[in-house]
């Protein structure tokens, strides 16, 4: 599993570590039953914290991303076998979704550009090697 901090990246190490795991998984890269470095292990690799890596699988287990059990290391968990519910995504997803849409406003973006966009990322995601 390769993980890289970006220092220019706003967003907390933490929530780099959680997106990079779940984008390696999307990807294929890591799937169900295998196992993530300790957390001793990964924050060697990556020069910072333990607790930092802590709280980001503390993350991935609270989204059921990530499976624990005493005296073994994290294990990506069973993957949805079923779409979530219209309430579910709307919980995960609403608030998020908005905040996208408020910078898509601010950077003068129109509702086409933006699903233009979207679609963009999509086909992006789609076309991967896996």
């Amino acid at each position: 599993m390769l993980l890289s901090i970006n220092e220019q990246d706003p967003r907390p190490v933490y929530v780099q570590i959680v997106n990079q795991i779940k984008e390696q998984i999307q990807r294929g890269n890591l799937k169900s039953g295998d196992e993530l470095p300790s957390v001793r292990e990964l924050a060697a690799s990556l020069g910072i914290n333990m607790h930092t890596v802590r709280r980001a699988y503390g993350v991935l287990r609270d989204q059921k991303i990530l499976a624990f059990r005493l005296g073994q290391q994290a294990k990506v968990a069973k993957l949805r076998s079923q779409p979530a519910s219209g309430e579910e995504v709307a919980a995960v997803l609403g608030e998020r979704l908005q905040e996208l849409l408020t910078e898509a406003f601010l950077l003068g973006l129109s509702p086409d550009d933006f699903r233009n966009l979207v679609n963009a990322q999509i086909y992006k995601l789609k076309e991967q090697p896996k």
